[in-house]
Formats: structure tokens, sequence, C-alpha cells
């Protein structure tokens, strides 16, 4: 895998190339026996197919190039060498590809597909073990593996302290626990950040160390134009790097250039087909834009690829709830999902809090199987504050303003401290206004929501921005405000917030019961919603 990475990350760097990415190409062969159906899976002409044998301090590289099409050889070598000269051969591997495809090779990307990333082996060793603990991060948003993963590329760094690569493999490991996970604190971002910019330092045309300072912008700060200036000038530098061009496009989305996003989100695809985080990137932008039947397809297009892909399996459930204001057939799907694998939202409002299963079953108003979904599955994992808060506002969904008020009290200690040390974060705030409520404490419930807008604005950030207005609506709701709460929501449904807000959905969703028969609220179910970019 560490060579076939290599080997792929040298090729990306070739403009005259399209190379597909390692996260399409992982799941086949080294040598896949329907060579047709994969080309045409992957959207080339042209397969790379390789084996490697490792036998004390040898290894044996097989590689051939194939004309899927004609099903015939361009070229075919096998490589026999110390160990020691690893990197050699995928420099050699990288250049014979290019020469045998006719590719032209600037003075720049020959002089990136002859250097190596290191020249400890060990350190090299490491460092793998590293990306291979950084996928499974990747896929499954769990703290734990992101630590893992950062554990080995310590070592490796400790081994080689002028590993650039494994530097910014480091930096971006720690940038992407800090959006998907648990944030850290401001201190550790910044760390991150330095990290990310040793990498640079060391290595100033590494794609990766321009994606991890371009993260440092827009993770650590939402600095969107200096993110962008990192991301395109690795683009530049690897014009195949899908991931550097996804990143581009969720920083669009970002900033509301919603039909940039989803153009650039495609095209992304186009050099990563069977990746189902970008597939379902689309899938999540369609569901913002109210664009349901792309939703659909997109999200059930990633599940064939990935049963297990979160964000897909959410934006499955979000296009037929949020569409039709019926619970019944996601309540259906809900049943075909593995409990574990619905990660809790980036985004929405009450959701958030509850996680997507749970909000599924409260939609349904089954409030009894949405209590039970906070035990189980990540959310019954995941910090003690948030099954708190999801309990006790479940309850009062329900009608039950006095069972709420244990875990809410629960959760308001957990959440107020954890505010000292995370200050920005959102989501904690979102959480500590229903465990207020809960309290009857509604002003403080209204005030703290309010908060997470201050912070966050639709100005600031097209996605959480709505999101955060649709919070504040809630709390407004449920405090008896019913003119604030009607007039956030005109505005929600007068721009891409699909995911939180749909007429369909309104009808629906118990939040808004203590506001239902205003006049208002029954006018605003009659009105148009934004549809589209």
């Amino acid at each position: 895998d560490g060579i076939q990475d290599e080997i792929l990350t040298k090729l990306a760097s070739i403009a005259d190339l399209k190379v597909i990415s390692r996260t399409s190409t992982a799941k086949y062969k080294s040598k896949p026996e329907d060579l047709k159906t994969v080309s045409q899976q992957l959207g080339v002409a042209t397969v790379l197919e390789g084996s490697v044998q490792k036998a004390a301090d040898k290894v044996r590289v097989n590689v051939q190039l194939i004309d899927a099409r004609a099903d015939s050889h361009l070229w075919v070598k096998t490589y026999d060498r110390d160990l020691a000269d690893v990197f050699a051969i995928q420099s050699e591997v990288a250049q014979e590809i290019a020469d045998s495809l006719k590719a032209k090779l600037s003075p720049a990307e020959a002089n990136t597909v002859a250097s190596a990333p290191t020249k400890d082996t060990q350190a090299y060793d490491l460092f793998l073990k590293g990306e291979f603990e950084h996928r499974v991060a990747n896929s499954n948003f769990r703290p734990e593996s992101f630590d893992q993963a950062a554990r080995w590329y310590k070592e490796a760094i400790a081994r080689d302290p002028n590993f650039a690569l494994a530097i910014a493999q480091l930096a971006i490991c720690r940038l992407r626990r800090h959006w998907l996970t648990d944030p850290l604190t401001e201190a550790e971002v910044i760390d991150a950040g330095k990290m990310a910019k040793q990498a640079l330092t060391l290595a100033p045309d590494l794609a990766e160390a321009h994606i991890a300072v371009g993260l440092f912008h827009y993770y650590g700060f939402r600095e969107y134009e200096p993110a962008l200036t990192e991301f395109q000038r690795a683009l530049q530098l690897q014009p195949n790097n899908a991931l550097a061009l996804s990143f581009v496009a969720f920083v669009h989305r970002r900033q509301g250039k919603w039909d940039l996003t989803l153009d650039e989100l495609k095209k992304s695809i186009e050099l990563d087909p069977r990746n189902p985080y970008t597939i379902g990137g689309v899938a999540e932008t369609d569901i913002f834009l109210r664009m349901w039947k792309e939703a659909e397809d997109f999200a059930r297009r990633g599940l064939t690829i990935d049963p297990h892909e979160s964000t897909c399996m959410r934006m499955l459930l979000l296009s037929s709830l949020n569409q039709t204001g019926n619970a019944q057939e996601p309540l259906r799907l809900l049943a075909t999902f593995p409990p574990d694998d619905l990660l809790l939202p980036n985004t929405g409002m009450f959701d958030m809090v509850i996680g997507t299963r749970g909000e599924t079953f409260v939609l349904g108003r089954d409030f009894k199987a949405a209590l039970e979904a906070c035990e189980i599955g990540t959310i019954a994992r995941t910090n003690e504050w948030q099954r708190f808060a999801a309990k006790a506002g479940i309850r009062v969904l329900a009608g039950d303003v006095t069972g709420a008020q244990p875990d809410a009290e629960k959760a308001r200690k957990l959440l107020e401290a954890r505010q000292r040390d995370h200050p920005r974060d959102v989501r904690s705030l979102r959480a500590l206004s229903w465990a207020y409520l809960a309290l009857n404490r509604k002003t403080d419930a209204i005030n703290t929501a309010r908060r997470a807008v201050e912070l966050l604005p639709l100005e600031k950030d097209a996605v959480l921005g709505s999101g955060n207005l649709a919070a504040l609506a809630e709390m407004q709701a449920q405090a008896g405000a019913a003119k604030e709460a009607v007039e956030n929501l005109r505005k929600l449904l007068s721009i891409p917030a699909g995911e939180t807000i749909s007429i369909a959905r309104l009808k629906i969703d118990p939040v808004w019961d203590p506001i239902r028969n205003d006049r208002d609220f029954q006018k605003l179910l009659t009105t148009q919603e934004h549809v589209g970019p």
C-alpha cells in the first residue's frame, strides 16, 4: 500500500496525466480479474497493476501498465532491489509510466517524481502505519483513531525530524480531529498550524504541506481566502489531487458559493469516483439547496460503494423527510442501517444534539424510541453532556418537562464547564440551550442560542450559520416568542438551508408545536421555499 500510495502521489503531480485517487483504487486487488469493468468504474483507459514481495532486506516489485480497452500490455517490469532502495523504485516506476504514456514533465514535476520523502526506511514504515490509521479515522470519525495515527506520525518524525511529509500529515490529522470530532483547544490548533508551517519550510513544493496550512486557516479559524490560496497552490503542484479540490469546494460552500461548490465536488469525483465521502458532500449540498431528488441519487450512489457511509445515510433520510414531511419511509430506512454508523451530524438544530437516529424518531413522534437511541451507537459513547442534553430535550418535546430536569441539570454542569475550555464551540452552546430550556430558564436558553449565531452567523459560515439561526428559532418557539421565531424561519426558507428547514419538515417537527397555531406560522407553511443555488 505504501509503495502504491507514493507512486500515485508522484503521478498525481504530473499535469499531463489524469490519475485516480487511492481512495477509489484501494478496493481493487493488485491484479483485478475484470480490467474493463474496473476501467469503466474509474473512468480511465489505462490501469496500473502491481505486486510487492518482501523477504528479509530484499524487495521485488512487479509492475505492468495495461490498456484496459484492448487488454494489452503497454509496459511490464520487475524490480529486484534492497529494501533500502524502495524510494528509488517508486521514482523509477513513476518515471517509466509517464514515459510510456508520453507525458511531458516540467522540471518541477521531474524533481517531484525523483524525490524521496525520507532516507530512513524505518521512519517511512512508521509513517505508513500512521497513514493507515489516518484512513481509518477519516472513515469512522473517532478521536481515538486520529490520536493513534498522530502517535505513529510522531514516532516517524522522532526518527527523522526533517520528514516534511510526516509533519504535514500529522498537522492534517490533528486538524481533521479538531473539525470532525471534539474540538482542540486554541493552543492545540495553533500548535498544529506551527507543524504545518514547519513542513512547508522544509518542503515548499510539497502539496500536503500546503493542504496542512490551508486546513489550519480553514478548520482553525475559518480564514477562507488564505485557505483557498494554499489549496489552489496544492492543486498547482498536484493537478490530480482530488482531496485538495474537495477542500476548495467545501470552503466555497462555507462562503455560500453553492453552484461553484457543486461543480468542484463533481470534478473531484471525476478524479476519485469511488470516494463516498465526496459523493456524500454533493448529496449534502443538494439537501441545503432543497434539490431532493439529486440528493437522494448521490446518497444512494455513495451507499452502493460504502453501505456504512454516515453522511450518505443521513442525506438519504433527509431527502425523504424534508421533502415529504412523512417519517414512515425514513423510519423504514433507519431499520436497515447499522445503529453504530449513524454518526453525529455537523449541522442541524436539535438533531446536532440528539444525533440522526434520535432525530428521525422524534420527527415520527416516537419519543420512547428516541430516548432508547441515546443509549446505543455513537451518541452513547461520546461525551456525557451530549447524552444528557439529548435525553432532556426529547423529554421536553414529549411534554415531560419535570422528567427532563435531572438530565438537564447534569448536562448544564458539564456544558458550562466545557464552554470555559471551548468558548467558541457552537455545538455545545446548542446543547446548553436545551438544558436551560428544560430547567425553565427560557431567557438563558434564547441568549445561549443567540450566542451561537453571533459566533457563526450566516455571513461567516453558510453551513453552520443556517443551523445556528434555526436553533435560535427553536428556542424562541419553545419559549413562546412566536413573532421572532417566524421571522427567523422566513429568512431560512428564503436561502439554501434545506438541511435544517423545509416547509414539509415544519409541518411535522414537534419542536414547532408551541407556535403551531400561530397565524403567522400557519401562513408561513403556505409560502414558497428557496430551491437551488
